[in-house]
């Protein structure tokens, strides 16, 4: 493509016709491109470049996106749902008040992403780079987090109940006002995490590397904790 802009009407066209049974952008280069609002549903791009492109409150339901760089992009209000995101580079991306709901992020990028009042049911983000990612108000209900790192991710009110974070770690993740309720935390490292407020009814707790102090620093710190809601 000679300039931005051919590039932009180029895929444009190309990626919203759905005459093109296929739909395959995979390994495409996307980097910066234009897509709000736009039905990307079942499209294939995996290995794309998406770099800073901006996906507003796109409609990507079912896609594959494994590979993908999707670095810095702004995929906020964006529909995810039930869509391949397998190592994807998700690094720097606002997520926020996305649908990620059964959504694959198997071994995904996501540090520093801002994912704040997403909804994240039944996701899998099994070994996924979530340090110091924004998680704020998140819904992570029944969501897999098996040897995920969430270390300094910020978790205050994230509804993680019934989640799985065996093997996770969450050293100096803030998890206040988090519901942990019948959450799965065993062999999950804590350190220094706040767990101020949370709600952990039914929470199996962790064990073996865990320094349990920290619940123990919390419960001293702020009195109102009460395991029992």
């Amino acid at each position: 493509m000679n300039n931005y802009a051919q590039k932009q009407n180029f895929f444009l066209s190309q990626i919203t016709d759905k005459s093109n049974d296929k739909r395959d952008f995979s390994g495409y280069d996307l980097s910066g491109i234009d897509l709000r609002g736009v039905d990307l549903s079942g499209i294939n791009l995996m290995d794309a470049d998406l770099q800073g492109a901006n996906l507003a409150q796109a409609n990507l339901a079912g896609a594959n996106l494994d590979r993908a760089n999707l670095m810095h992009a702004s995929l906020r209000e964006v529909n995810l749902s039930e869509t391949f995101l397998c190592y994807a580079n998700l690094v720097g991306t606002d997520l926020a008040y996305a649908n990620l709901c059964n959504a694959v992020l198997k071994g995904a990028k996501l540090n520093q992403s801002n994912l704040w009042g997403a909804s994240l049911c039944n996701v899998d983000l099994s070994e996924a780079d979530l340090r110091d990612a924004r998680l704020i108000e998140a819904s992570l209900i029944e969501a897999k987090l098996i040897d995920s790192n969430l270390s300094n991710a910020k978790l205050c009110g994230a509804i993680l109940m019934e989640a799985n974070l065996n093997q996770a770690n969450l050293t100096g993740a803030d998890l206040t006002w988090a519901n942990l309720m019948e959450a799965n935390l065993i062999e999950a490292d804590v350190t220094e995490a706040n767990l101020a407020n949370a709600k952990l009814l039914g929470t199996i707790m962790p064990d073996g590397i865990i320094d349990y102090r920290a619940f123990y620093a919390s419960e001293i710190n702020h009195p109102c904790v009460n395991t029992s809601q």
